[in-house]
């Protein structure tokens, strides 16, 4: 037998055992049963427009305040740490390993209960707000990472050109660098506002209000009240509802990255 044959054979016996391994998995699920527990249309429908206008909203504002507060201390995290001076670039990569290192939701804990005990302070919007403030510190420390490469990547012959037309360190930064590098960690950008989309879910820790719950807190405290896993499957719809799209952009700048190399 021809090897062409035998890749052929190996090929289609490969899709009729992943076609007999589902079928056995579809047939052998109790579906009314699934239905009865995860599918009840008319719990699904109880849950308009609260879960759109209140538990999804306020999952895209967490995330675009997380992601937005998040860059910002990213990229003043990766300046530091690229600094020549010795404390900012210890203070920088402490930070980072700290708040990498650490869960996000001890992180977020901290900051909705330890910090205002110790310190005697209330931060604003808590508890959320203070959640949030968590979730900023975690989200700049990876991406603190993310622009450091970035800015890393940026060919040495930018800077010289720049230097040799008279800017200074500062301006060449700022508007020679930074820009070019920024342009270069698009990608892993969006991908860690994809995660920060799905950690929002862990504010439950700080608490919430029936104005300020995210999909998943909604979601969970739906099913308590109803007895039933249908509110569960309609959050994660609608997380994958937003994640796809924002996936496939990823990819699409990634494969016009590659080709523009």
């Amino acid at each position: 037998m021809r090897r062409t044959t035998r890749r052929k054979l190996g090929r289609v016996a490969m899709y009729v055992l992943f076609v007999a391994v589902l079928a056995v998995v579809v047939l052998s699920a109790d579906w009314d049963r699934f239905a009865q527990y995860f599918l009840r249309w008319d719990i699904a429908r109880e849950q308009f427009p609260q879960i759109i206008t209140v538990a999804l909203r306020n999952t895209l504002v967490f995330t675009v305040v997380s992601f937005v507060g998040g860059l910002v201390v990213g990229t003043v995290m990766a300046l530091m740490k690229l600094s020549s001076i010795g404390p900012y670039r210890w203070f920088a990569t402490a930070y980072i390993e700290l708040f990498r290192g650490l869960p996000a939701l001890l992180t977020i804990f901290a900051f909705a209960y330890m910090l205002p005990i110790a310190f005697g302070v209330r931060l604003p919007f808590a508890p959320v707000g203070a959640g949030l403030l968590g979730l900023v510190v975690v989200a700049g420390a990876y991406m603190a990472e993310v622009i450091r490469a970035g800015i890393q990547a940026v060919p040495k012959g930018q800077t010289e050109a720049s230097r040799s037309l008279g800017m200074s360190p500062m301006k060449t930064m700022f508007f020679v660098v930074l820009p070019q590098g920024l342009r270069i960690i698009i990608p892993p950008l969006t991908n860690e506002f994809v995660l920060l989309l799905k950690d929002t879910s862990l504010l439950f820790i700080a608490g919430s209000t029936i104005i300020t719950k995210e999909l998943t807190t909604f979601a969970r405290d739906a099913t308590t009240t109803t007895s039933n896993g249908t509110v569960l499957v309609m959050a994660a719809m609608l997380y994958l509802l937003v994640t796809i799209p924002l996936t496939r952009v990823v990819a699409y700048l990634e494969r016009r990255m590659a080709r523009s190399r």
